[in-house]
């Protein structure tokens, strides 16, 4: 007898339905268990787990010959996700549970060998790809319910063990569809775990530069002698950033629910923040493995990626960043096809001047030789610091400044500004869907939106001559100019957001 199951395979970030065929044939002299269909060694090894949490929930596993095929054939299968199909499969086909509740279901888990049914990876695009192909109904394991019932129109039953879906198949002992509360995202919003700006002392053309970039989505460089600020600076910088929409944090859960990070959260309501170490390798960087899975530069699409000490990473790691900070995506090709992660993120580095650290620092002396500093400084290659909109030199801050107990501007203050700035862009940007944010505009929409007065153009001109500024750099400006304009709630760009926007190339080391 056939029986015909519905699963789904993650492929990169997105759901591909599959069909758990399973043929049971009672005359069969000879057991067999036999899966095909592009299995990997943990789908294989379900053979063993589908067998024992049958038997052990009470129910019948004839010891005959079973065929298993997961259609189509052609997609690679990983993961234990398939366990629960396959079992439900191997059920129907044998009698156990009638055919008709197969129908508009999709069933999802790993099985335990006493019939539990565990969590798994990537069920948001699984249930986003059941809604996308008509079917209404899914089960999943009771810790993943949360997460499914995300998307309006599917009715989730959370599953505890095998035995308590077949009683519920039958009508025997019903489960109760998850109710998803409809206020969820906005209580779990929140910006009490984060760092406030007004516990950061003195630094205030550095809080500026990088409420600029907050409401930009500028990338920044800060450079400064060890114990300056500038990680806690950059550790702050979330609680300033704009707050997510449902949307997009729908958009971050699909590449935190791929790479199993959301440690128990159904939905992910703050901007990622991700500060991997500097030993990290290229592809925990940018993603990779046999089965690509999202690297940093993908968990902390639409947040912020800070890089403390970049110049303790290896070259070959910085330089991919190259391509991402670019196009927003990161594509990933083996033999068996290419997978593409979204990587949308604001990029935070920070470094010392020199080996030493104390490089034109006024209370200590450098140690360094000229050629040391030039290697060290040379460790960010030219094309990786044109990328970067923002440059600034963090320095000491005074001891009367770190004794005074006034607090300076809250986080929630400068977020403010930041969200009425970033509103601005979203009106402008209606007629362009791709954009989001001024650092997002390319070459053609910078002619387009970011219109300068005459003396403004001037200064830029002059500038432009006078700093030799690449193609890059001269649109970076601009771009930069068209926020700091936003913010001060201007339509036309102004000389004083060009000189101010200016100020943020980078400097000439001597």
């Amino acid at each position: 007898m056939l029986a015909i199951v519905h699963a789904c395979a993650v492929i990169g970030l997105d759901g591909e339905m599959v069909e758990v065929q399973v043929d049971f044939s009672p005359r069969a002299a000879i057991p067999q268990f036999t899966i095909v269909g592009l299995p990997d060694s943990a789908v294989r090894e379900s053979r063993e787990r589908v067998r024992a949490a049958i038997k052990n929930s009470g129910l019948r596993f004839p010891n005959k010959r079973y065929i298993v095929n997961l259609s189509p054939a052609n997609i690679p299968k990983h993961g234990p996700a398939y366990d629960l199909a396959i079992a439900i499969g191997v059920l129907a086909s044998t009698d156990q549970i009638p055919l008709e509740v197969l129908e508009n279901a999709m069933f999802i888990g790993e099985l335990s060998l006493d019939g539990r049914i565990r969590h798994v990876n990537g069920v948001l695009p699984m249930a986003y790809a059941a809604q996308q192909t008509g079917i209404d109904t899914i089960f999943v394991p009771e810790e993943d319910a949360p997460q499914a019932s995300i998307l309006s129109d599917m009715t989730v039953y959370p599953v505890r063990t095998l035995g308590e879906l077949v009683e519920h198949l039958y009508d025997l002992n019903p489960i109760k569809p998850y109710q998803h509360d409809k206020n969820f995202f906005t209580k779990n919003a929140s910006y009490d775990n984060l760092v406030n700006f007004s516990e950061v002392k003195g630094q205030e053309h550095i809080k500026r530069a990088l409420e600029i970039a907050a409401a930009g989505h500028h990338n920044v460089r800060m450079v400064g002698s060890p114990g300056v600020g500038k990680s806690l600076l950059a550790r702050a910088m979330p609680a300033i950033l704009p707050s997510l929409s449902l949307q997009e944090a729908i958009e971050v859960t699909r590449i935190y629910s791929v790479a199993d990070k959301l440690n128990g959260d159904a939905l992910v309501s703050q901007r990622p923040f991700q500060a991997p170490h500097h030993t990290i390798s290229q592809a925990g960087l940018v993603g990779g493995g046999t089965i690509p899975r999202p690297g940093a530069v993908s968990l902390s699409h639409l947040g912020l990626l800070f890089l403390d000490e970049c110049t303790e990473f290896s070259g070959k790691a910085l330089e991919v960043l190259r391509q991402p900070i670019e196009d927003k995506i990161v594509t990933i090709s083996r033999a068996k096809g290419s997978y593409t992660f979204p990587a949308n993120f604001l990029l935070v580095l920070a470094h010392n001047p020199c080996p030493c650290g104390y490089y034109l620092d006024n209370t200590r002396s450098c140690t360094c030789t000229p050629t040391m500093i030039n290697r060290y400084q040379s460790k960010l290659s030219g094309p990786l610091l044109d990328r970067i909109d923002i440059h600034v030199d963090v320095p000491r801050v005074d001891y009367d400044k770190l004794m005074n107990t006034d607090k300076s501007e809250s986080s929630e203050a400068i977020r403010e500004r930041v969200e009425s700035a970033r509103q601005k862009q979203t009106e402008r940007f209606k007629s362009f869907p791709n954009l989001h944010a001024n650092g997002d505009m390319g070459a053609g929409e910078v002619q387009t939106l970011c219109v300068l007065n005459e003396d403004a153009r001037q200064l830029l001109d002059l500038s432009v001559r006078r700093m030799k500024l690449s193609a890059r750099s001269y649109h970076r400006v601009l771009k930069l100019s068209r926020t700091i304009a936003d913010l001060d709630q201007q339509e036309m760009i102004q000389v004083n957001h060009v000189a101010e926007a200016l100020q943020y190339r980078p400097k000439t080391m001597e």
